[in-house]
């Protein structure tokens, strides 16, 4: 299963990184490749919240995935899973206190599931290396709206 891992260290206390990192409604203002998201499930965020996510993609495209936390830990980790294309992708989100600082690890994992899918894997190679600088990006964006906005 294609994979990779994205770590940076944010100079915030983990309490106030994990909340702007599940504030998944200001997502499109503070993610530059976010366009628009749309909270499906009512209720603070948690296991089962679930939401529609679109992205601009390759200049004025977009793609839009539905999203659910299947896995939720208040202030540690969270995993996010979605569906899409004959393949599901997982990525688990930890925070782990380093001092007054905390690192954040996003590990991303992509599962072919359709035939489709399989047969189209090896190019999966290819997008991972696209997908991994879309998720660094995306924490680029979260870590300076942190450290900025204590």
């Amino acid at each position: 299963m294609p994979s990779f891992t994205v770590t940076r260290r944010i100079d915030r206390p983990r309490a106030e990184v994990f909340e702007v990192f599940t504030d998944f409604d200001s997502m499109p203002q503070r993610i530059d490749g976010i366009a628009n998201i749309e909270i499906l499930t009512q209720g603070p965020v948690g296991e089962g919240t679930r939401w529609r996510e679109t992205r601009k993609m390759f200049g004025n495209k977009s793609a839009t995935e539905e999203m659910e936390i299947t896995g939720f830990e208040p202030e540690r980790s969270y995993t996010v899973e979605a569906d899409s294309h004959g393949t599901h992708y997982r990525s688990v989100y930890n925070f782990d206190a380093v001092g007054h600082s905390t690192d954040v690890t996003c590990t991303f994992e992509a599962k072919p599931v359709s035939l489709m899918a399989k047969v189209m894997s090896p190019l999966g190679v290819v997008m991972m290396g696209a997908t991994k600088k879309i998720m660094a990006a995306d924490i680029d964006d979260l870590k300076r709206v942190v450290e900025h906005d204590s």
